[in-house]
């Protein structure tokens, strides 16, 4: 076998144990205590069952022979014309009796069960040993035994095989001991895993908004290991807003301390007598100020959760920027629906939707803004949408676009500058609102920003 297949066999089995193993560790866990306690159960079972049927074996064939002893002493006394007609009354669900000798064709190798053996030596004890003839198997664990009567009738006894197995009404015992069961582990694990996706959920919505009380209720009275965890995580996210706010006050500071010594040497550039080098000194000077005011603006992103919810006209909001725009010379087209109502944030909305806007045009020249209200997986949203025509991004680098002070040159012009964080604030600020922003590359070239936002509210805004 070659190396490179000897490498892929773990990869195989891996994929093999993971189509029947469960994804969830609730599921894990109700498996492994669910089937552990069934084989057990099914272990004490047949251990129970084989002690059972031994017993009722060994008492059964001690009923059997004397059973048979009575009513071959019957027989012995009946008259022979009438034995016939007793052959029913006497016999039982477990043997039958035959007044002729009947030759059984035995299967080479086959013996008798231990439980016949032993019935035809009681009945030898009891009856002498010249009227039990033989004793031969037949079919499943019965067997047949050649007797003869007091005058020498020849008597078969074929005796049944004995019941065994779990009836009816012991088998829906059974099965509603495993419900029980069931029922059982299924509320321990819910109790084990509950505190986890909890914990999970306040990760994910931490990551979005470190400011927000993400931890449910605390019952102080549940396990101690949940105490730990939801004491542990209140200090991690303690330790989290305290360091976010020790950023934000060091960029604030910093962008405080920096605007007077620009502006001083913006001052001190007009002095200059080369009106070319003025111009590149203000063109640097001005880079610096507009890096400054958006560092700062990606710092106080992280509290945009601070501003509070309220019903916006979405229409009104979008159709606001656009005018603003279109004052400024920059085209820019809008397509939403008047009536189109949302429950957000304005503020940090219309940092947003104008930073991907402000992104099209330094790239494209023009951009397309849309807003429509629409169901996914049931859920109703709104989703905003930016596009332009401009050079787009190369697949491989569209996920790094919106982290902070990235600037994908092979893709976009180093002309146009900036600072890389405008993407940075407009994803940062979308999840602040439960949203999602997510970029992709149209058809024909230029990106398109898509702007997912839950809690759509379609309808009239109130006073309109």
């Amino acid at each position: 076998m070659s190396a490179a297949v000897e490498e892929d066999l773990p990869d195989a089995r891996a994929q093999a144990r993971r189509g029947w193993w469960p994804r969830t560790l609730g599921w894990r866990i109700a498996l492994i205590l669910l089937g552990g306690l069934v084989l057990a159960y099914a272990l004490s079972l047949a251990s129970i069952m084989r002690e059972r049927q031994g017993l009722a074996d060994t008492m059964m064939h001690a009923y059997v022979a004397r059973d048979l002893a009575s009513s071959v002493g019957v027989l012995d006394r009946l008259p022979a014309a009438e034995r016939a007609a007793w052959l029913e009354p006497l016999s039982r669900p477990n043997y039958r009796l035959a007044l002729r000798d009947e030759a059984a064709v035995v299967p080479p190798g086959t013996e008798p069960t231990a439980m016949a053996q032993a019935l035809a030596l009681e009945l030898r004890q009891r009856l002498g040993d010249g009227r039990v003839q033989g004793l031969v198997p037949e079919g499943d664990r019965g067997a047949v035994i050649r007797m003869r009567l007091a005058d020498g009738t020849p008597l078969t006894v074929h005796l049944a095989a004995p019941m065994r197995g779990v009836s009816a009404a012991n088998a829906a015992l059974l099965l509603a001991q495993l419900l029980v069961l069931g029922a059982c582990v299924a509320w321990a694990v819910r109790l084990a895993t509950r505190p986890l996706v909890q914990l999970a959920q306040a990760a994910d919505r931490l990551g979005a908004d470190p400011q927000a009380d993400v931890l449910p209720p605390f019952d102080a009275t549940g396990p101690a290991e949940v105490r730990r965890a939801h004491a542990a995580f209140q200090s991690m996210q303690t330790r989290i807003r305290e360091h976010m706010a020790e950023r934000l006050q060091l960029l604030a500071a910093i962008s405080h301390d920096l605007q007077t010594p620009i502006t001083r040497l913006r001052l001190r550039t007009e002095a200059l007598i080369d009106e070319s080098l003025r111009e590149k000194f203000q063109a640097d000077l001005l880079g610096m100020q507009r890096l400054v005011e958006e560092g700062l603006a990606y710092a106080r992103s992280v509290h945009a959760s601070a501003e509070p919810a309220c019903r916006v006209d979405l229409h009104a909001l979008l159709d606001g920027l656009v005018c603003d725009y279109a004052d400024a010379g920059r085209p820019v087209m809008l397509q939403a629906p008047s009536t189109l109502v949302l429950t957000t944030r304005p503020l940090a909305l219309q940092r947003i939707v104008g930073n991907l806007v402000d992104n099209a045009l330094k790239f494209a020249g023009a951009a397309e803004l849309s807003a429509q209200a629409v169901a996914t997986q049931g859920a109703a949203v709104v989703q905003i949408v930016v596009r332009d025509r401009g050079p787009g991004v190369p697949v491989g680098q569209l996920a790094r676009i919106t982290e902070p002070f990235v600037r994908l040159e092979a893709s976009r012009n180093a002309d146009t500058g900036g600072s890389g964080l405008g993407l940075a604030i407009a994803q940062r600020l979308a999840q602040a609102l439960g949203g999602r922003l997510s970029l992709r590359n149209r058809d024909g070239g230029g990106l398109e920003a898509l702007l997912t936002l839950p809690q759509p509210g379609p309808g009239d805004v109130p006073g309109r």
